[in-house]
């Protein structure tokens, strides 16, 4: 056998100067398929060598084949090749051999799609070879241009789809442990007893998203008062996610150590301007408290929406006086607390804006007059039916439009009767 002249000019060099050859179309008639990737044969027997060669040349692949006579000087190729490489793998090298050259070669370059170059008496060395993460295995003295060149593309094609399947196993892991992480950072409403009712709904508007930049949060404490928070931050990305986290977070820490309703709304304001990535960052928020006589609520606005009261099947608009949403301008807000008496069976159902912007119309809005006359022909409807018609019927309303842009998060609350 003769060694492949390392300096012949009919051989140029590839890209780390190891001797390379450029393959040429097959014979006449025949179609040329182009190969978008660099051909790496690994084999220190010059004659073995040189019928490959000659074996692609005869095929119908149009691409670069650059030898190597190591396994170490392969792995100074890979690690400098930028496109998609088929490595052609001798087993038996001068610094390696059998399949601790496919480990260490798969393990080096997991990208790189592999045909290990097998002798007749090698048969279960080469599916040795596939298990330990090869594509394919040919033998040597069974090779023609034909049988190569369709190893060569299968095996690109199984590695594309070995790293196609990863990824989305990858997407499907973090999408599952985004989900979780989310869900759990959902409020779970602390009440000592059946006394008080809570009915919620939560709808993210940031694709793929559990989560948004609207917060909810209900706590009894041990003097049987009910508080209860919504709020809403501007935008709809994760930071504004993380930023609505935050402040229910502080909102329960302050209802359970005791801090006053207004004195809340204050604190809120510091955490949200000392945590925002964005000046522009504001947030608007309801306070409630229920007193455990049953018979008022106090109401602390900071720029939110009103809120409906229902009383039996009648529905109504009550807006409590509000103050400036928080972030605005700093340390300049002043918020009042609003008395509102409550009826037996009065419930308040708080939302977000969400539920009422989204288009009815190229220049029309649902808006809050909307909003009630839908809460009106669904008043009838027990807490958790009523949450969801209205959901259901904003999002119809603005589905030629786009739908609900928005995030959503809506929220009833109430003394149950007779407990």
């Amino acid at each position: 056998m003769v060694e492949l002249p390392t300096g012949a000019p009919s051989h140029p060099l590839g890209p780390t100067g190891i001797p390379a050859q450029q393959t040429g179309p097959g014979p006449a008639g025949s179609s040329v398929w182009d190969l978008d990737a660099a051909i790496l044969l690994v084999e220190d027997d010059s004659g073995d060598a040189l019928l490959v060669e000659e074996m692609l040349a005869d095929s119908e692949l149009d691409s670069t084949l650059t030898r190597c006579k190591t396994l170490a000087e392969a792995r100074r190729f890979l690690s400098d090749c930028p496109t998609p490489v088929c490595v052609l793998l001798d087993l038996h090298l001068p610094d390696v051999n059998g399949l601790d050259a496919v480990r260490q070669l798969v393990q080096s370059s997991p990208d790189a799609a592999v045909v290990v170059l097998t002798g007749l008496a090698e048969t279960e060395t080469g599916l040795s070879a596939v298990a330990h993460g090869a594509q394919d295995y040919l033998i040597k003295g069974r090779i023609d241009p034909e049988v190569l060149s369709r190893a060569i593309r299968y095996a690109l094609q199984r590695k594309n789809a070995e790293r196609a399947a990863s990824a989305i196993r990858t997407s499907r892991l973090i999408a599952q442990e985004n989900a979780r992480l989310e869900r759990a950072l959902l409020p779970i409403p602390v009440l000592h007893d059946d006394g008080f009712a809570v009915a919620a709904r939560y709808e993210a508007g940031r694709a793929h998203g559990l989560l948004s930049g609207d917060f909810y949060d209900v706590v009894q404490t041990a003097d049987g008062a009910v508080h209860a928070v919504i709020g809403d931050v501007s935008g709809h990305g994760a930071a504004e996610a993380a930023l609505g986290v935050c402040l229910r977070v502080a909102w329960r820490t302050a209802v359970l150590t005791g801090v006053s309703q207004l004195q809340k709304i204050r604190l809120l304001e510091e955490i949200l301007v000392a945590e925002r990535s964005d000046p522009h960052v504001f947030a608007t928020v309801t306070t409630l408290v229920f007193p455990p006589e049953r018979d008022r609520v106090r109401i602390a606005r900071a720029g939110h929406p009103g809120m409906l009261l229902r009383r039996g099947t009648d529905v109504s608009w009550v807006e409590p006086d509000t103050g400036m949403a928080l972030g605005l301008l700093p340390g300049a807000g002043h918020w009042t607390l609003t008395e509102l008496d409550l009826c037996p069976e009065s419930e308040l159902v708080l939302f977000t804006d969400g539920l009422f912007e989204g288009r009815t119309g190229p220049r029309t809005r649902l808006g809050e007059d909307g909003l009630l006359e839908m809460a009106r022909r669904h008043g009838s409807l027990e807490p958790r039916a009523f949450i969801d018609a209205l959901i259901a019927e904003a999002t119809e309303s603005a589905s030629p439009y786009g739908g609900l842009a928005d995030d959503v998060a809506v929220l009833q609350l109430g003394w149950r009767t007779g407990i």
